[in-house]
């Protein structure tokens, strides 16, 4: 997913306030909803990100009926730009998740256009205390997954407290049971791979290579950059290209949703070096996919890339 530069970005947002007025006066703050299933019985669950959304619908069971705003990953979630009909989700959602950390800020101007008092809202970055110019790749980070999983339980106990038993038990189970495979490939790459010299596209990876125990050597400055869409410093591509000529990193993880010429060259770059290139992606995929099997996917990969680097 390409992301666009600074002054196209300014565009995107400027645009994206005028659609929130449109919507916002295309409907009203009633917290019912013909699009989520409002007469299911079920607790309507709204998150802006699918990353975050299979996470929810897999805790919430039987009792929640999950959607998920931003599923197509050919979407840019900094640039979107909601429609009458994610203001009306909005609106009849008894819980809503959001990413925050600048990620999804068209949702704010949703909430705060479709007040509800009985409403939950839960914001990952202000929940994980992560600051507004942060990374918002939180989902990469094991940690932070384990206490959205947490955070969401709560909300859900909180607006449904009749099913809270059943709530805990569906925590217990992701937590034990669904995520078994996902954290013992991050216990094993770390125990095997800690300290290997790896190199990124941008910050997507910087939450999960932590974790990993690897050596991102990658300019921070320059994984933001790419991140957000700016153009990276020329002393910063320079530092990267001499990374891959000297083959100092053992890995290059891309991530193929967000292709710059600049990435570009350095994934085309390290294979020629005969560097091994990883990647992930910024939502799932496939896109009907669950947290677990995506996640496990990507580090499948990448521990296969790290064996085949180092022969461990």
């Amino acid at each position: 997913m390409a992301r666009p530069g600074n002054s196209k970005r300014v565009m995107a947002a400027a645009m994206g306030a005028v659609a929130v007025t449109a919507v916002v006066a295309g409907c009203s703050s009633s917290n019912t909803s013909s699009d989520t299933g409002g007469s299911s019985g079920k607790l309507e669950v709204v998150a802006t990100i699918n990353a975050w959304g299979s996470i929810a619908a897999q805790l919430g069971g039987d009792k929640v009926h999950e959607t998920s705003i931003i599923t197509n990953p050919d979407t840019d979630p900094h640039a979107y730009e909601p429609t009458p009909a994610d203001a009306r989700t909005i609106a009849g959602a008894k819980v809503v998740i959001a990413n925050g950390i600048g990620y999804d800020a068209w949702s704010d101007k949703l909430l705060a256009a479709n007040p509800g008092n009985d409403r939950t809202e839960l914001n990952v970055g202000k929940q994980l205390g992560v600051a507004d110019d942060g990374n918002p790749h939180q989902w990469y980070s094991p940690d932070s997954v384990t206490k959205v999983v947490d955070a969401i339980t709560a909300d859900y106990k909180k607006a449904d407290p009749s099913d809270a038993a059943y709530f805990d038990t569906q925590k217990t189970q992701f937590l034990d049971v669904t995520l078994s495979k996902y954290k013992s490939l991050v216990t094993a790459i770390k125990t095997k791979y800690a300290g290997t010299p790896v190199g990124a596209s941008e910050s997507i990876f910087s939450p999960l290579s932590e974790a990993l125990g690897l050596n991102l050597i990658t300019p921070p400055e320059f994984l933001k950059a790419i991140s957000e869409g700016t153009d990276p410093a020329p002393a910063d591509k320079a530092t990267i290209d001499a990374q891959i000529a000297a083959k100092a990193l053992k890995v290059y993880v891309y991530n193929s949703q967000n292709s710059t010429p600049d990435v570009q060259a350095q994934v085309d770059a390290a294979k020629k070096q005969g560097i091994a290139v990883s990647t992930v992606t910024e939502t799932l995929a496939p896109e009907n996919a669950s947290f677990q099997d995506w996640q496990s996917s990507q580090l499948t990969a990448l521990q296969d890339a790290l064996h085949q680097a180092t022969g461990k």
